[in-house]
């Protein structure tokens, strides 16, 4: 651990991106390379709600571009005001996810997609009603057919929608280019809540790492004592051990994407560090990281700082992205 730490305090003192690597090669399936009708096709459909039963709700309406492609809600809201039960996270580089899904449950996009349209409290479609409902509409006439060299499927939708988000790429942030050599990026105290982040005493680089800032594994933080509600990672394997267990979620653009863990319980970045803090709950899962930090109130804003540094304003604003149903 010694020497794990002077490393880290090398990439600090130096500015060489270590630890903090840039993104990585994105892995794109063979079978559904990217093409920019493939995307084109794909940010229609993002952003059409009648891929809704009652035309209310479209993948957009939980993943605004405003805010890193997540929801301001603590969970979303799906046809006819139903409820769903977890906080929706943000897409920014979701192309990168070894694993989707708050348990990472699902291996990639094209498998992905098909939940929230046909979910019963998110779009609540029919495959079959959903093909003929596309297929009718002017606006998608013959796209299908040029992009794919078929007419409207299943497959074409999910494909077409997961080419779209694989190109939600997100990496100038201030934090991007202070790593890059530009040293008026960030500010004194976002440079100190660097040093804190990626050493022993602030504790995030454990699970926090790489060029997403995240191990893409699950653990229980112990952001509560009772996870009755929502049992976690327990809900795919039915063990005991992963109860409590989520994923660790990317931290590029956190400070847009609140309300923070998987059912939004935590309003703030404040009260996330804070819990973080105090060691969390008590919770036999409880991650070995786990641990008061003694961290003081100055302290705690320094890491907000920092983490304030990871929003990319390119991201959320390039049109490349946004509603093209709207002019």
């Amino acid at each position: 651990m010694r020497r794990l730490t002077v490393v880290i305090a090398a990439f600090l003192g130096t500015g060489v991106a270590a630890l903090a690597t840039t993104l990585p090669q994105m892995v794109i399936p063979e079978d559904n390379p990217m093409t920019s009708g493939k995307v084109e096709l794909g940010r229609k459909l993002f952003y059409d709600p009648r891929l809704s039963s009652d035309d209310s709700v479209s993948c957009s309406s939980c993943h605004l571009q405003a805010f890193a492609f997540a929801d301001p809600r603590p969970v979303s809201t799906g046809v006819e005001g139903r409820s769903g039960t977890r906080n929706a996270p943000s897409l920014a580089n979701v192309g990168y996810r070894k694993g989707l899904f708050w348990e990472g449950r699902s291996p990639k996009l094209e498998l992905q997609a098909v939940a929230p349209l046909t979910d019963h409290l998110e779009m609540n479609m029919e495959p079959d009603v959903l093909i003929e409902k596309i297929a009718s509409l002017p606006e998608y006439e013959g796209e299908f057919e040029t992009v794919f060299g078929k007419p409207v499927s299943m497959k074409g939708v999910t494909y077409a929608l997961s080419a779209f988000q694989r190109s939600l790429v997100s990496k100038d942030s201030p934090y991007d280019r202070y790593r890059a050599g530009d040293r008026t990026a960030l500010d004194e105290a976002a440079v100190r809540g660097l040093t804190l982040f990626f050493n022993e005493q602030g504790d995030c680089f454990h699970c926090h790492v790489g060029g997403d800032l995240t191990d893409e594994l699950p653990h229980n933080n112990a952001n509560r004592a009772d996870y009755t509600a929502d049992m976690g990672l327990a809900r795919v394997t039915g063990r005991v051990e992963d109860i409590g267990k989520f994923k660790t979620p990317s931290l590029r653009n956190v400070a847009l994407t609140a309300p923070y863990m998987h059912d939004g319980s935590y309003p703030t970045l404040r009260e996330v560090i804070e819990n973080y803090n105090r060691g969390g709950f008590e919770h036999p899962n409880a991650d070995t990281f786990m641990r008061p930090l003694g961290l003081s109130n100055a302290e705690i804003d320094d890491l907000i700082a920092f983490l304030e540094s990871l929003t990319d304003e390119t991201f959320i604003r390039s049109e490349r992205f946004s509603n093209p149903f709207v002019d």
